[in-house]
């Protein structure tokens, strides 16, 4: 992982934004040489924070939908019934 320092991305960004597309790797960003951030590339975020939060949400409703379910009662099968309503 390449880690820059404040000054080095405020001088450089479009240097460090042409690495970060190349190789994908996250940059660490230090200040006083200590971490306290980290780039990553779009499709990093897309895939970490952007889909996991829709799939995350998909859970949400399908589990709120069978939490609304309503069992039959009457076990007879639908076919039976249509018949029965045809005929």
């Amino acid at each position: 992982m390449k880690t820059v320092n404040a000054l080095e991305l405020r001088q450089s960004l479009g240097k460090v934004v042409k690495i970060l597309e190349k190789t994908g790797e996250p940059v660490l960003l230090e200040r006083g040489r200590k971490p306290v951030a980290v780039l990553i590339s779009l499709r990093d975020y897309q895939e970490r924070f952007v889909e996991s939060a829709a799939a995350e949400a998909r859970n949400r409703i399908l589990k709120d939908m069978d939490d609304l379910a309503i069992a039959s009662v009457d076990a007879t099968p639908a076919t039976k019934i249509l018949r029965e309503l045809r005929g």
